[in-house]
């Protein structure tokens, strides 16, 4: 890889890393694998890849910048699989269905909110 296709996933990721600790203050949460924390960071992450894909972006380097870098930090993939992992160890395996359905449902309605939001702003 280049070294400016790895500055922008550096940015990018930054980026992405600030906006989650921003969520994880607004939330008020202690914890670190909170459910509220992790299913905001997933279902922004969600609606801005909505946004993203609508605008069908082809310049590499933005594409470095949102997708692998702002996009790969602010969701919160490992920690949502964790607080999976959390919810089964803990027995609580109705609320581990209610959870794993809220983050998939809720994700794909805002990433369809994002990208059809972007469609109808452009024509």
């Amino acid at each position: 890889m280049e070294l400016d296709g790895i500055i922008h996933i550096l940015a990018g990721s930054t980026f992405g890393l600030i906006v989650r600790r921003f969520i994880k203050y607004i939330s008020g949460k202690e914890k670190v694998f909170s459910s509220n924390n992790i299913l905001i960071a997933n279902v922004l992450s969600s609606l801005f890849l909505g946004i993203f894909v609508g605008l069908n972006m082809t310049n590499k380097n933005l594409i470095l910048f949102f997708y692998v870098g702002f996009l790969g930090c602010l969701s919160t993939f490992s920690s949502f699989i964790y607080q999976l992992f959390n919810l089964i160890q803990e027995r609580k395996y109705l609320s581990l269905l209610f959870y794993y359905a809220e983050v998939l449902v809720l994700s794909f309605l805002f990433f369809c909110f994002g990208y059809f939001i972007t469609l109808i702003c452009i024509n």
